[in-house]
């Protein structure tokens, strides 16, 4: 489970890091875009979203994607009684789930514990960058098995409050909470797994206690949270239900931080410090005081395309450019998606949708 776009870029460095590390043109096209009415009954908000894709599809993606994902010994303990686990879930996350698997014939059980499993695998590479004009750009690739399925549902959705967008996200159709959004004119969020152990052997508890899932808390966040000083802090305190990092970009200068999250309260907060030279951090699922495994070290070549660009050139094309170097880009990638809270009409999502080229 794994890591990712790509267009011309006109600056030489980063063309010749791209070489080095063997990047490959990939199409890339922009997801369904989508509205939700936060102003609709919880049970009824995703049914016009819904109208777009063949239910069947969708009941086949949600079964293979538990049969995977969740242990067999999990899945035949948990299944009859996850259905109970609704009055244990805030709203408006247990009413969402409760419409969307009654409007696609699947149980609640079902609907309860896919979202339990996309909680657990998001393998990611996020970036936070600010220029030398002081504009903050954050970047994020999600990477996750099921490509073949998830490329087809996933999704943009505008969140509409009395008329107005609330704030924005990237999505898997029939999965509630987001790993990457925006906030306009405050914040954007994306979020990495960070290993913390058998998430089956514990979510369960850990929600009993009211904790929240991961992505829960993101989406909360956006909904919530009135600017980068505030998010932070939410994202750093409220219990959630596994190990996180939150990559938070805001409007301002500075306004740059990677937390890691252990399940009550934040490991590190590490921010932006532009005057001492660090224009950007590059998060992916390893503490950044440590040093990635050879094996997936998407670090490193991150950092690479990110100095070859320099802070004068970083802006939305080429921070796209740098999210396409190889391996951050991967054949895991299932999306890429740019976004800055000061610009954010400029947000967006590109599928990745091709294996790499031999």
């Amino acid at each position: 489970m794994r890591r990712g776009a790509v267009r011309g870029c006109p600056l030489r460095g980063l063309l010749l890091a791209a070489a080095l590390c063997g990047a490959a043109a990939r199409p890339a096209a922009a997801p369904l875009l989508c509205n939700v009415s936060l102003d609709s009954p919880a049970e009824e908000r995703w049914l016009p979203v819904l109208r777009h894709f063949d239910p069947a599809f969708l009941r086949a993606a949600v079964a293979r994607v538990i049969d995977e994902t969740v242990p067999k010994w999990f899945h035949d303990v948990i299944r009859p009684i996850a259905a109970e686990l609704e009055s244990f879930m805030p709203q408006p996350f247990a009413g969402e789930i409760r419409g969307l698997c009654e409007a696609l014939g699947v149980s609640l059980g079902d609907g309860v514990l896919l979202n339990f499993a996309y909680e657990s695998t998001a393998f990611c590479t996020s970036i936070i960058a600010q220029d030398d004009k002081g504009n903050i750009y954050h970047g994020r690739n999600l990477d996750y098995d099921f490509v073949d399925i998830l490329s087809k549902i996933t999704i943009d959705v505008q969140f509409i409050k009395s008329g107005q967008i609330a704030y924005r996200g990237t999505t898997f159709l029939g999965y509630v909470g987001l790993w990457t959004g925006q906030s306009p004119h405050k914040f954007t969020i994306s979020g990495d797994e960070r290993e913390g152990g058998s998430w089956w052997e514990n979510a369960i508890a850990a929600f009993l206690n009211r904790n929240y899932p991961v992505s829960w808390l993101i989406r909360d966040t956006l909904s919530r949270a009135e600017d980068f000083q505030s998010a932070v802090l939410r994202l750093a305190d409220i219990p959630i239900i596994a190990e996180v990092y939150y990559i938070v970009g805001g409007v301002s200068p500075k306004e740059g931080m990677v937390i890691t999250r252990n399940r009550r309260g934040p490991a590190d907060l590490w921010p932006l410090d532009p005057l001492g030279g660090a224009w950007f951090r590059v998060e992916t699922n390893y503490d950044h005081w440590t040093t990635p495994p050879p094996c997936d070290d998407r670090r490193t070549p991150a950092m690479k395309a990110l100095n070859a660009t320099g802070q004068q050139n970083i802006n939305f094309d080429t921070l796209f450019q740098v999210l396409s170097v190889k391996p951050v880009l991967n054949n895991s990638t299932v999306y890429t998606t740019v976004m800055s809270a000061a610009f954010p009409e400029k947000y967006q999502t590109w599928i990745r949708t091709m294996k790499w080229s031999k």
